[in-house]
């Protein structure tokens, strides 16, 4: 196997779709009538937060793993991660026998650091920064020999990602709209190519107004790193990746900002209604439909669910 070295080609996203098939979920696809008749259209929604790990991030992290396999052999992986990429990436090294390195900020979320060594990740802490994420990271890939892949803005991820759109419209093809998360951007860099070679739904990606870099990047129409990130969707911090940037600028038809109030509220109205138990950033695509109230089929990806259920006690 080559690892990628372009944008995929739809070639490539099949490709990555067979080789990881055996080691994740074919997530749900669902509806709520509840929430169709709020948002007053027919809406789908796509499961992620149903995935191995907890997260759609178990496609990329396996197809990168199963690529990259001769390289990392013996001496395992290393990446950077808040949380839901190292937990999927050191599940994924343990599916092949081989061990992961995973740089995680000191602030990151008790549930997701929990989540990682779950999954046998060696982690090793640094300063909330992406500087000293890609320092830490970069210090023990020389010192271990471990091979980095990176969270998102890796072409392989990329591929692997793009499989959670290529499902959805495999059962829907007739999508007129498309609500994606963005952060780093590799989610929706992947459903931006899935509905450019699979589909031809009107593509929105969805970001908290407090960490609105892709949103920056994209009107400007130039790359723009986040420097605040103070939301509720901690899996959206990240700045936007610079091989994910042009795919998105390309393919995307929009980005669509929610505050912290319209995630909260998104995210009140999954939990109650729809009965499913998301994390905000998956909170971000619902409240963008919510908003937006697109006229037509509307798909909604749930990226990830993986939060700490001890703020919410029972009594």
């Amino acid at each position: 196997m080559t690892p990628l070295q372009r944008i995929p080609t739809a070639e490539d996203l099949k490709a990555a779709q067979e080789r990881i098939a055996p080691y994740i979920h074919r997530t749900p696809v669902f509806q709520s009538q509840k929430f169709n008749d709020r948002v007053g259209s027919n809406c789908i929604f796509k499961g992620e937060h149903l995935q191995k790990t907890g997260a759609f991030k178990a496609r990329g992290a396996m197809n990168a793993v199963l690529v990259h396999k001769e390289h990392a052999k013996g001496n395992g992986f290393v990446t950077h991660s808040s949380g839901n990429h190292g937990a999927a990436l050191a599940w994924a090294a343990r599916n092949i026998g081989e061990k992961a390195h995973i740089i995680m900020p000191s602030n990151a979320p008790k549930a997701k650091i929990e989540a990682v060594r779950s999954y046998g990740g060696i982690i090793e802490f640094c300063a909330p920064t992406l500087a000293a994420r890609e320092q830490t990271a970069k210090a023990v890939e020389e010192k271990e020999g471990a091979f980095f892949v990176h969270p998102y803005d890796n072409y392989d991820i990329i591929a692997g990602q793009a499989t959670a759109t290529m499902e959805l419209l495999e059962a829907h093809p007739d999508l007129e709209y498309l609500f994606v998360p963005v952060g780093g951007g590799g989610l929706l860099s992947g459903a931006a190519l899935a509905n450019t070679y699979f589909g031809t739904a009107e593509l929105i990606g969805c970001e908290p107004t407090n960490a609105s870099d892709a949103h920056e990047s994209f009107y400007s129409g130039h790359w723009v790193p986040v420097t605040t990130a103070d939301t509720i969707a901690d899996g959206l911090k990240t700045s936007l990746g610079k091989l994910n940037f042009p795919i998105i600028q390309s393919h995307v038809d929009e980005i669509s900002l929610v505050t912290e109030e319209e995630i909260t509220a998104a995210w009140h109205f999954v939990l109650a209604r729809l009965k499913q138990f998301i994390e905000p950033s998956a909170a971000t695509g619902v409240a963008a439909c919510l908003k937006k109230s697109a006229r037509g089929k509307t798909g909604i990806i749930l990226c990830g669910g993986n939060m700490d259920t001890q703020n919410w006690a029972l009594r």
